[in-house]
């Protein structure tokens, strides 16, 4: 035990020694390397660090020009001027880079698709196209398809679309088939405006293939059947709805109504309605019940459906109603001061009557599958707002 302590005490000196030479070398090689960075790089840190983005920048195009070797300092100052919107600085920043010749393979593919996404940003679609396609071969094919995606989606190329998003799903392992659905309804509706009914359906069977949860593709379809004067088979289509997500009946409740008063069975579709009001609240649903309640069984019956409804699930929409059954029902001379009444409540409704993107919280006034803001495909719940605000 005495020996060992001696040894470690003799040896102690040793180590220390050790690493103080190695720290030393350490710092000498840090300011050797610091000595040959021109002083724009530390002037640019330090504008940074101040929060000067723009004089950063300044200094560090300045150490670009006295430098021309710093290729990483090229690729973030490209990055910054595309996400500042500069697209022109960065398209040039990127196509300098591409054309130097001492560039590694995997910089020039680097260059090639940051390049790409300045043209994207630029709304250059064609040759960000071009760009993207040079890349679906190399390590960058994952996001050059995720932008080919975008593209074709920005042009309405849904073919297109649907051959990167399935090729992307094989790749990456994550299904796109949501999306691919969507792109068939989008192939149905285009089909549809030109006359060719036959084309439509089928791109809309195909989305239900695709995905068995499109809702979209039954809503579509039963359309199609009523404009065809086939009501049974679009009361049919759109009462499926209920068993891919009950949600979206909101979007078929006035749908179901119109078909059922067309066949002349009214009380059937009422009864109907008043079943999903029941296990699916929803507003745009009590509404439909509510206005064939009135055309079946009368002001009367559809006051005590909106009370009642309004008493399990309290909304201003639904007081709304109720203040029109009332007004229907009530004695003429009681008629102006519940009218004044209704306006009031009515008028705050119009502001809750909106959809809210689930992933972007942009809202409008109308449904949309897809999000115009963000892009995203059934991101808007068929809720109105205020539903959404008094959900638990």
């Amino acid at each position: 035990m005495i020996d060992f302590e001696l040894w470690w005490l003799l040896a102690l000196p040793v180590f220390f020694a050790i690493g103080w030479i190695a720290a030393r070398i350490d710092i000498k090689h840090l300011v050797t390397e610091s000595r040959t960075l021109p002083r724009s790089y530390f002037r640019g840190l330090n504008f940074l660090l101040s929060e000067q983005p723009d004089k950063a920048i300044d200094a560090f195009i300045e150490v670009v020009k006295v430098d021309p070797d710093t290729v990483e300092l090229h690729f973030a100052l490209g990055s910054l001027f595309r996400r500042r919107g500069e697209t022109d600085r960065a398209i040039r920043m990127h196509r300098n880079l591409l054309e130097r010749s001492g560039l590694s393979s995997e910089q020039r593919l680097h260059a090639l698709s940051e390049l790409g996404q300045d043209y994207l940003k630029a709304g250059l679609l064609d040759r960000a196209e071009e760009t993207f396609a040079k890349l679906v071969d190399s390590s960058y094919r994952n996001e050059a398809r995720a932008s080919l995606l975008e593209i074709y989606q920005l042009e309405k190329e849904w073919q297109k679309a649907i051959a990167v998003a399935e090729e992307l799903s094989e790749d990456g392992g994550q299904s796109r088939a949501k999306e691919i659905a969507n792109f068939q309804c989008e192939l149905a509706v285009a089909a549809a405006s030109k006359g060719r009914d036959a084309d439509a359906r089928g791109h809309l069977e195909q989305a239900l293939k695709v995905n068995r949860r499109c809702a979209r593709a039954n809503v579509l379809l039963g359309d199609a059947a009523a404009k065809a004067g086939d009501h049974a088979a679009a009361i049919d289509r759109w009462r499926d709805v209920e068993q891919q997500d009950p949600a979206y009946l909101a979007l078929v409740a006035s749908r179901l109504a119109q078909s059922f008063k067309a066949l002349g069975r009214e009380a059937e579709g009422l009864a109907l309605l008043r079943d999903y009001v029941a296990r699916y609240p929803s507003l745009d649903v009590l509404d439909a019940a509510y206005r064939t309640c009135v055309e079946v069984e009368g002001p009367q019956a559809a006051y005590v459906l909106v009370r009642d409804e309004l008493r399990r699930n309290p909304t201003l929409t639904g007081l709304d109603r109720m203040m029109e059954a009332s007004i229907l029902t009530a004695p003429p001379e009681s008629r102006q001061d519940l009218e004044l009444v209704k306006g009031l409540v009515h008028g705050q409704t119009r502001n809750l009557a909106r959809y809210r993107c689930e992933s972007c919280g942009f809202r409008a006034r109308q449904f949309y599958w897809q999000c115009p803001a963000c892009g995203g495909w059934e991101t808007y719940p068929p809720r109105r707002t205020e539903e959404l605000d008094l959900a638990p």
